[in-house]
């Protein structure tokens, strides 16, 4: 017996960002934007086709574009079931709409809506209640990207570390670590300069200008069982980026096993 869905989730927001229609959809509709400030991105660009976001080593979400309309919308379904493990029948697919509006002055808006139905269990409530957090700090991406990168393609760096920590505390121990100090400032951050570009809750975005050009995301989320995750997410955009990825890589894993987190 299949289980009916009967509790709606919706999340519902809106970025005006720097660029013409055409280069907005770029970014929020094509493999190669949105990788360049989302999550590593397979894309088949037409309705219809499939679609796949890497969430790390052997894990991702599944999906497949539901409305094309370039340049203005696009609509895709994530198996929000298959994500989170679940029964097929328990969870509708994840829904996300992205709508572009011209604006006057060379700007656009971006109208974002995301939603599901599920049984109304607890831990998606949870789950929804977490999203806005977790999704709107890539929309500062999106901006950023927009803003000095338009077009160009992402090499992208992604280190974690687990400690046993809550996020906030480890969040306060990882800025302290590196420096980050207030929005605007110039910093720099083990041998990359930059400037700090937005600090959200427990999550920094800095615009890095070298020795590598791009975007650096820092963040911390909880994990659990008195754990929390520190993580770095970097967007490089140079032909020396896949060098530059290969060398500092191991040395961010390192760095962030490291913090000075006690038990």
């Amino acid at each position: 017996m299949s289980t009916t869905p009967t509790v709606p989730y919706r999340l519902e927001f809106s970025v005006e960002v720097t660029g013409t229609p055409e280069q907005v959809w770029q970014a929020i509709a094509t493999a190669k934007g949105m990788s360049a400030w989302f999550l590593p991105t397979e894309m088949e660009e037409r309705d219809g086709g499939a679609l796949h976001f890497s969430m790390g080593p052997e894990m991702g979400s599944d999906g497949h574009v539901t409305g094309w309309e370039p340049p203005r919308r696009i609509v895709y379904e994530e198996d929000w079931a298959a994500l989170m493990g679940k029964d097929p029948d328990a969870l509708s697919p994840l829904t996300s709409e992205f709508i572009v509006d011209a604006q006057s002055g060379g700007t656009c808006v971006v109208r974002v809506t995301s939603s599901g139905f599920g049984t109304g269990a607890d831990w998606e409530s949870e789950w929804w209640d977490d999203m806005g957090t977790n999704w709107m700090p890539f929309f500062d991406n999106l901006r950023l990207y927009l803003a000095h990168f338009p077009g160009q393609e992402a090499t992208q760096l992604e280190v974690s570390a687990s400690h046993p920590s809550d996020a906030e505390t480890l969040w306060t121990i990882l800025g302290e670590a590196l420096g980050l100090g207030t929005e605007g400032a110039t910093v720099e951050i083990r041998g990359a300069t930059g400037t700090v570009e937005r600090i959200g809750e427990r999550q920094a975005l800095v615009r890095l200008t070298a020795p590598v050009p791009g975007m650096l995301s820092i963040f911390t989320h909880g994990q659990g069982d008195g754990k929390a995750i520190a993580g770095v997410r970097a967007y490089l955009f140079s032909a020396d980026a896949p060098a530059y990825l290969r060398r500092e890589e191991p040395n961010w894993q390192a760095w962030l096993e490291g913090l000075p987190v006690s038990d």
